[in-house]
């Protein structure tokens, strides 16, 4: 198949290329490059059915060219973390929203015969239930997870009206090689690597027992490939790793001294997918322990040598937006 997949150049998308490549399909990598590395895609330039193009998916005129003769269209594009999406919602809007309708629609234009949409599992916001199906009601508590949810709901609305075939998949805590090492203040295997690198106590918030559903790249990435190439349409499946961990088990597996920061207004003590949709309707489970995850960060750490070194000051000064808006100063 010919594949274009947005967001190429990021963290999750730069893996799926890779696996794309590997599975003998003919992959176009669409970044703009404003958060995600060219550097992420460069062992993949040699690879003559990789084709590389620097483009903005908020210009819709000029992405239009490369959607033709396109067969799947795997959507990853989009801005992430929460403290600039409170501080920068309608740049939030214009990329996650506007963005995605204007994927949505070359995709459509051009006869795509597949539309695989990356969601946030950040849409359930605190969920009532554990583990979270697919089911549970959308509370996004800040403006990316409403941003995510907004993109979502144009995609499953196309798939309806337009009869676009469609899936989206609601990712639950990715984390790998690649992940990102530079930028706002966000996800903590970045932030605790990074301050282990220096020799810094790593900060926890609140208490350290919340647990996430950490699940790994490479698994995240064969979700993607098992969307594909499913014949199913308008369906959301969730993607996690089967279980949760507590953060002081990660800081355990990481063999740091531990510092405590305040806990956070609008954060779940908990993510935990239930992944039973995905595992029956598209014949995918993880494959990854999170022992095995861990281990595979800590032999990339130097990745994050010349990464922003949080400290207990630094981060109460950049999530103070996040204590204004989100239920309390900092």
């Amino acid at each position: 198949m010919r594949v274009l997949v947005t967001g190429a150049a990021g963290f999750i998308g730069s893996h799926v290329c890779e696996l794309f490549l590997k599975e003998g399909h003919e992959v176009i990598g669409l970044d703009d490059l404003s958060t995600g590395s060219e550097r992420n895609v460069s062992s993949l330039a040699a690879n003559p059915k990789f084709r590389f193009v620097q483009a903005d998916i908020r210009h819709r005129e000029s992405i239009g060219q490369y959607f033709e003769g396109v067969d799947w269209v795997l959507h990853l594009a989009g801005r992430s973390d929460i403290v600039p999406s409170i501080e920068q919602p309608t740049d939030y809007y214009d990329v996650n929203v506007s963005g995605t309708l204007n994927v949505l629609e070359a995709a459509r234009r051009h006869g795509a015969k597949r539309f695989i949409y990356t969601a946030s599992s950040s849409c359930y916001g605190i969920p009532d239930v554990y583990p979270t199906p697919e089911s549970a009601p959308v509370k996004p508590e800040y403006p990316y997870a409403l941003t995510k949810a907004m993109g979502e709901q144009l995609v499953m609305h196309w798939a309806k009206v337009y009869q676009l075939p469609a899936l989206s998949l609601r990712l639950f805590n990715v984390y790998g090689p690649r992940s990102r090492t530079n930028g706002a203040y966000g996800a903590v295997f970045g932030v605790f690597l990074a301050q282990r690198l220096k020799g810094l106590p790593v900060t926890i918030v609140g208490d350290g027992e919340q647990t996430r559903d950490f699940t790994f790249v490479s698994d995240v990435a064969r979700a993607f490939l098992a969307a594909a190439q499913s014949s199913l349409s308008g369906e959301i499946f969730n993607v996690g790793s089967g279980n949760h961990y507590s953060i002081n088990r990660l800081v355990d597996l990481l063999d740091c001294e531990r510092t405590y920061i305040p806990k956070r207004p609008g954060e779940p003590d908990c993510t935990f997918a239930d992944t039973r949709a995905i595992r029956e309707q598209l014949e995918w489970a993880p494959r990854t322990t999170f022992e095995e995850g861990v281990n595979a960060m800590l032999g990339c750490i130097n990745d994050w040598a010349s990464a922003p070194v949080w400290t207990s000051e630094s981060i109460a000064e950049a999530t103070r937006t996040w204590f204004n808006h989100l239920g309390r100063e900092a």
